[in-house]
């Protein structure tokens, strides 16, 4: 494999752990406040990794089709959303800002919350990894430098996330090393999601259109059903609302600067 698509797709994975790894240095909580302005700055970032790396490759690079260049992105962003709907659906997992009821409930919160991060993951995985593909294959718009700030912007956005998972797990009593492993556990969907991505993607490359707006419909999912709701949650909900714009505002920076 390519040095470089291998270092892009583990990128991810390193700021999730890097995030994870945040439980040695924190205290044993995390704030109302600090989670809204982690979860804020994550959503803000996927947002515009959405827009800018994925939606506007795959409609850049559909303009043979003319007027119909926008079935592509179109058909892909609302397959995406339906994919992750479905998952929401039949996976039984949690809200990451829910709490545990009690001892006797906290391995099923753990397990609970696990699912929740590794179901977030896939979608990021896929994205970068549709990302790598394109850059490959040369036809779908996507520059070695476009993709190489997506799986920087989603490092960015995974190390809150990181935190996220493992000092709730830490506040219900789990001993630090243990909620560390959860965390790296939960980000390593993510190299997973992106080989399966870039082997499907390299296939059959005319499809790769609709993949880059699928994982774009995917990351939109995340964003609207949790991320937004956590980060508006409770009072003064304008630092998650700060903390979206700073987030939108560098991914954006990253992509057009690199791209």
């Amino acid at each position: 494999m390519n040095t470089q698509v291998l270092i892009g797709i583990l990128l991810p994975f390193l700021g999730t752990t890097l995030g994870a790894a945040m439980v040695f240095v924190l205290k044993d909580t995390i704030s109302a406040s600090l989670q809204r302005t982690l979860t804020g700055f994550a959503a803000g970032v996927m947002v515009a990794a959405s827009f800018w790396s994925l939606l506007a490759p795959a409609l850049e690079s559909a303009e043979g089709m003319g007027k119909l260049a926008f079935v592509p992105a179109a058909v892909g962003f609302l397959t995406g959303i339906g994919f992750l709907l479905f998952l929401d659906t039949v996976t039984p997992h949690m809200h990451m800002d829910e709490q545990s009821e009690g001892p006797k409930s906290s391995l099923k919160r753990t397990t609970k919350l696990f699912l929740a991060v590794t179901l977030h993951n896939i979608p990021e995985g896929m994205a970068v990894g549709v990302v790598y593909a394109g850059w490959v294959a040369g036809k779908a718009g996507v520059s070695q430098a476009a993709a190489i700030a997506l799986a920087l912007g989603i490092a960015l956005q995974n190390f809150p996330e990181g935190a996220i998972v493992s000092m709730p797990l830490r506040a219900s009593g789990m001993p630090k090393a243990k909620t560390f492993w959860y965390g790296v556990l939960s980000g390593a969907v993510e190299p997973v999601a992106s080989l399966i991505t870039i082997a499907a993607a390299s296939t059959v490359i005319f499809i790769l259109p609709y993949m880059l707006a699928f994982a774009a419909g995917a990351m939109f999912y995340v964003v609207v059903e949790e991320l937004i709701p956590e980060m508006s949650e409770g009072e003064h909900s304008n630092i998650g609302t700060i903390a979206f714009s700073i987030g939108f505002v560098l991914m954006m920076i990253l992509d057009v600067a690199l791209g």
